[in-house]
């Protein structure tokens, strides 16, 4: 297992668990007979640049994106090169709306990363071109004990939910010391119904004022 910083100790129940190993036994032969995003070296980033002590935001996204050269580790995130899929544009179209960043030349989140905005998908892994693959193999049981984790053991941190599948682990965040943000998916198919205008971006930096908490410098242009 890669050295995941302060994760290591928090997560190492998860790593010893036979439902770990299952997933565990199912990636191997995966990533052995086809191809699958991202890289394996590349599965934990989310943990690696965002070390839990200074965790202050949780991103939820779904599915890692499932074409060459996108994904990464970190959910919404493409790597420098990459053009920007149709939800990640709506992303950067909200940001500069809603607090007048400029639109990045990159899809590349890894800045917001270390800010500590930990961008975490339900599920970490997918076969190449078939969206949601992985969603069965039991990263639900790994990703909803890590939320379930972070509720448990800080306090003021905002979870920011868009989309069915994010908002459906709502009942995992304890609301009377987390701030929840709900919205749907950045997606064309439902932009237009709530996302654009929903203003997460400068809602997630009063509340960490609010709490005496460092700000996310969501800009991505710097």
């Amino acid at each position: 297992m890669v050295d995941l910083g302060d994760w290591n100790e928090l997560l190492a129940p998860l790593f010893a668990d036979e439902r770990y190993l299952k997933i565990r036994r199912f990636l191997i032969d995966e990533y052995n007979n086809h191809v699958v995003y991202p890289d394996m070296y590349d599965l934990y980033n989310c943990f690696r640049l965002t070390p839990f002590s200074d965790l202050k935001v949780v991103l939820l996204g779904q599915d890692p994106y499932h074409n060459v050269g996108q994904a990464h580790g970190l959910c919404f995130s493409v790597q420098d090169g990459i053009a920007n899929p149709p939800s990640l544009d709506n992303i950067f179209k909200e940001l500069k709306s809603d607090i007048g960043c400029a639109l990045p030349k990159s899809g590349n989140l890894t800045k917001w990363a270390k800010e500590g905005v930990l961008l975490l998908n339900t599920s970490l892994s997918v076969r190449a071109h078939q969206a949601n693959s992985h969603s069965k193999c039991g990263w639900a049981w790994f990703t909803d004990s890590v939320i379930k984790l972070i509720s448990e053991k800080k306090e003021h941190v905002v979870f920011i939910l868009w989309g069915g599948n994010a908002r459906s682990k709502k009942n995992l965040i304890d609301a009377s010391k987390h701030f929840i943000l709900e919205s749907p998916h950045p997606s064309p198919l439902s932009a237009y119904q709530g996302f654009f205008g929903c203003k997460h971006f400068s809602k997630t930096n009063e509340y960490l004022i609010k709490h005496g908490l460092p700000t996310i410098d969501w800009d991505l242009t710097k």
